[in-house]
């Protein structure tokens, strides 16, 4: 009742203070380009952050753009003086190499509005969610799936991922050097607590080469992240990686025979930035502050399994949700948290290897 009474104190407002006083000048109109992983993850975006924002600010036209994840088309805009994407999800580690390259803006972690519950943003967001230039979104999980009409058993590890000879098939596996070689380093045996001490050996990464040597006549490789789920449902491949947002989408929407190994998982957050010259700040900032409140990242888990990077947000997810969630105790149990220091650190150098290891 007190909902549907405010459209009309509204209106009743507006007519008496018009009677006196000149109509307020009409928003100017902005348009944002916000520019995402496509699929299920940013029709998730749309639904709980998107259309909610505009619908109360008419004023924003909000175009949304697919991309693969890539810094190289945001530095290609920077270099040309020709920004024309506002906000762009990525990952933590493109947050912050990015940041290193000055690539983007820097954000005020201090001025994001406190959780529903009144907790201040600072300890209301978990850790490595407020960096120099970017503020989280989700939390996801890289894990290995496979199609359960084309694998018999039930392989739960790295080491069964690379058997090709008990679980015959074809391995999905994204184009990056993350993930690919920290899971090389555990299928040549080294254990999941220890895959980054042991990589402060640069000799590591070569076992982690010599390791993917192994799966590398058996690999497709993907790079958009509705391509895995796919690739399994076609048969394409009998294992893949994929991110677990679009793996459960494709279970539970599309019932697909795949089955998440979540022993394998890798964890890591997202979270929008703004390329370096972005036209409109006050007004990113403002959807900003809205996308990463405490309402619109639980309401993001009713569209997709990631997990909302505000502590308050956990009271507003359906209890149903929360167990598909990356952070559930079940699936938690294993995971291993990307190091983000490290990848920044390495990411370059790696790339240029692994795409000419992946020449050969």
């Amino acid at each position: 009742m007190f909902k549907r009474l405010l459209p009309l104190l509204g209106f009743t407002l507006g007519v008496s203070l018009g009677a006196v006083t000149a109509p307020a000048q009409a928003a100017e109109q902005v348009e944002i380009n916000f520019v995402s992983w496509g699929g299920a993850y940013t029709q998730s975006q749309v639904k709980a952050m998107i259309e909610p924002y505009q619908q109360q600010n008419p004023h924003v036209k909000i175009n949304v753009i697919d991309y693969t994840g890539d810094l190289a088309q945001i530095r290609a805009q920077i270099d040309a003086g020709k920004v024309t994407w506002q906000i762009v999800d990525v990952t933590a580690q493109h947050g912050v190499s990015g940041c290193n390259e000055g690539l983007f803006e820097v954000l005020d972690g201090t001025s994001f509005p406190p959780g529903a519950d009144g907790t201040p943003a600072e300890e209301d967001f978990i850790d490595g969610a407020l960096l120099k230039c970017f503020i989280g979104n989700i939390s996801w999980a890289t894990v290995m799936a496979y199609n359960s009409r084309l694998v018999a058993g039930t392989p739960n590890s790295v080491a069964d991922f690379w058997n090709v000879a008990k679980f015959a098939g074809k391995r999905g596996l994204r184009k990056v050097p993350s993930a690919n070689i920290e899971w090389g380093l555990e299928a040549a045996g080294v254990a999941r607590t220890d895959i980054y001490e042991t990589l402060k050996d640069d000799a590591a990464i070569d076992t982690a080469f010599e390791s993917l040597d192994k799966i590398k006549p058996h690999a497709v490789w993907w790079e958009a992240g509705a391509q895995p789920p796919q690739l399994l449902a076609d048969g394409e491949v009998a294992f893949s990686t994929a991110w677990n947002g679009r793996l459960h989408n494709a279970i539970v929407n599309e019932n697909q025979p795949i089955v998440m190994m979540w022993d394998t998982q890798i964890f890591d957050l997202d979270g929008f930035v703004v390329p370096k010259g972005a036209a409109h700040l006050d007004e990113i900032m403002t959807f900003l502050h809205f996308a990463t409140g405490t309402k619109a990242l639980a309401q993001a888990t009713q569209y997709i399994s990631y997990g909302p990077l505000r502590k308050s947000a956990t009271p507003f997810i359906d209890p149903e949700i929360l167990p598909h969630l990356p952070t559930a105790p079940d699936n938690f149990e294993n995971a291993l948290q990307y190091n983000v220091e490290w990848w920044a650190d390495r990411l370059v150098e790696l790339t240029e290897r692994f795409n000419a290891w992946l020449a050969k």
